[in-house]
């Protein structure tokens, strides 16, 4: 098949931008209606897609969009795996709709979904609500033809249910959004300091007692309010199960983390054996009620190991994901350098310091996951003191360690917190709620690049993809996630599937003129975003502290 388009480029405000688009028709006008009589087409192994979208679109447009009866007018959706070389891509897909059918070729089920959710977008915004809003009994689709693949296949995003809890619904939610902008990987950071948020059977105090906290900081961990309720919640193995098989019909794989050997006070205050007993009193803690890094952190022993090892067997059961993310960041090491538990197993080891504890920790469920078929991930400073083959790296510190695990070989997800943390601030300025970190405008966001000009090519293809992390200290309900995330994730989600020219490069003024059809999609989801020209009244927290950092931030 020739580059060369028949007919030139229609005007379409797409978000990811496909590959390629070009208009099937002379002139690019209609090429489709889509009535009552459409019928779906659903080739071998696509059927979980139709399904989709009469459940969606079909709600949204009222149409039944029924299986095929008579061969007249129909959507149809086909796996064609040559596809996968052509596009670079077993998750690429082809669409082509003129006067006669709309066909949806996927390289994969996979393909043809996110050819699904192309098709949704040039509906037009009434495609996104849950019911009809018009009564139009007719609705044009336009006549091109897309040719679209992924760039990277992690496109992320971190959801931190620990500091704030979000029930189930508020999950399938965002599930549901990320398959909108075509991401496929949910990092679900379900145990921290202040909550832990998964029921294991055979430890049943971490659902009683470490999911919730007396009370909560509002604003940065420097303000002095407080919110005076008790404040948790967590998921029964059933509400995980049905969160993994929504994901897994939007072809979006869950990554679980639970953290060690760090950020674990709620497991130690539920069990407090689990923490270093020979330096405080471990009967004495509660769920952490404040932000930061908890100075209360696993103790190195074999009781630990084996308790882990107990919930880690729990978590594989009910994740089918090939990557278990254990955390291994903001690890303190004051209550090690004090416990003589802790020195005696740096001895017997024949390691140098706390480092090299904290290394062996990570090491020991590294095997034992690998010895299961599952591969560990962390955060970039389990690269400290040595890391196994198989484990892979989220670098969050900026590009850094990303840059040094990819070089010594290490698959990496690139998640700088300088640029796709979006808790951090869109705007400079007091209007913004609960200011945190620098400012990382709707533009910044567009403009970043996960994979660092300092790779070779080589170093480069350990770049799984990109991730952008929620984090929900200063987010206290679903509203103010909305309005951290988005419209940021619009753009991050381009960046991620799109084959973007370089920073520098990209058409900015293009995204925003795709954008202002888009947030009236943001619009028909019931998206709290923050609109272009700032905060609406209602969206800010004025005296609320943040924490803001000035300036630029760094390239590293």
């Amino acid at each position: 098949m020739s580059d060369t388009p028949l007919f030139p480029e229609p005007d379409v405000t797409l978000i990811p931008a496909p590959e390629r688009i070009s208009a099937s028709l002379p002139g690019g006008g209609t090429g489709y209606v889509i009535d009552a009589d459409t019928e779906i087409q659903a080739g071998e192994g696509t059927e979980r897609v139709a399904r989709w979208l009469r459940a969606t679109v079909g709600a949204a447009t009222g149409l039944p969009l029924a299986p095929l009866r008579d061969g007249g007018c129909r959507i149809l959706l086909r796996i064609t795996p040559g596809l996968a070389d052509e596009l670079g891509s077993d998750e690429g897909y082809r669409m082509c709709a003129d006067g006669h059918l709309i066909a949806i070729d996927g390289a994969s089920e996979a393909g043809v979904f996110w050819g699904a959710q192309t098709f949704r977008q040039l509906l037009g915004p009434e495609a996104f609500r849950r019911a009809p809003v018009s009564g139009r009994q007719e609705w044009e689709f336009p006549a091109v033809t897309i040719h679209d693949a992924p760039r990277f296949r992690w496109r992320g995003l971190l959801l931190d249910v620990a500091r704030h809890f979000m029930p189930k619904d508020g999950v399938l939610r965002y599930l549901d959004l990320m398959a909108a902008h075509k991401l496929n990987v949910f990092h679900f950071h379900l145990t921290d300091d202040q909550g832990w948020r998964i029921e294991i059977k055979r430890y049943p105090k971490l659902a009683e007692t470490a999911s919730w906290r007396a009370r909560s900081k509002f604003g940065h961990r420097a303000s002095p309010l407080w919110e005076q309720k008790p404040h948790g919640g967590y998921y029964t193995q059933d509400d995980i199960r049905e969160i993994v098989a929504y994901a897994a019909e939007r072809h979006i794989t869950v990554v679980p983390e639970i953290d060690v050997p760090g950020h674990s006070q709620a497991a130690i205050a539920a069990y407090p054996e689990l923490g270093n007993t020979d330096v405080i009193d471990t009967t004495a803690l509660s769920v952490w009620d404040d932000w930061g890094i908890s100075s209360n952190v696993l103790a190195p022993t074999d009781t630990t190991l084996r308790f882990y090892e107990g919930v880690f067997e729990e978590v594989l059961e009910l994740f089918p994901s090939r990557f278990i993310h254990i955390g291994g960041d903001e690890c303190r090491k004051e209550q090690w350098s004090e416990s003589v538990t802790a020195k005696t197993r740096i001895n017997e080891l024949g390691l140098a310091d706390e480092d090299g504890l904290q290394s062996w920790f990570v090491g020991h469920f590294d095997a034992w996951l690998a010895a299961r078929g599952r591969r560990l991930i962390g955060w970039d400073e389990i690269l400290e003191g040595g890391l196994a083959r198989g484990a892979a790296v989220s670098s969050w510190r900026g590009y850094g360690g990303g840059i040094a695990a990819a070089r010594a070989g290490h698959d990496v997800v690139m998640c700088p917190e300088q640029y796709v943390y979006l808790d951090h601030r869109q705007a400079p300025g007091e209007d913004e709620p609960v200011p945190i970190g620098f400012v990382r405008t709707l533009e910044d966001v567009y403009r970043f690049e996960p994979v660092p000009p300092q790779l070779t090519a080589e170093e480069a293809r350990h770049v799984l993809g990109t991730q952008a992390n929620v984090w929900t200290e200063v987010l206290e309900d679903a509203a103010r996630v909305d309005y951290q995330t988005f419209p940021r994730l619009a753009a991050f989600a381009e960046v991620a599937w799109s084959r973007l020219p370089a920073p520098a490069d990209r058409d900015f003024a293009d995204f925003e003129r795709r954008m202002a059809a888009h947030y009236r999609r943001l619009d028909a989801l019931g998206v709290a975003y923050r609109p272009p020209a700032g905060p609406r009244p209602w969206q800010k927290r004025p005296g609320v502290p943040g924490r803001p950092i000035e300036g630029k931030p760094p390239n590293r």
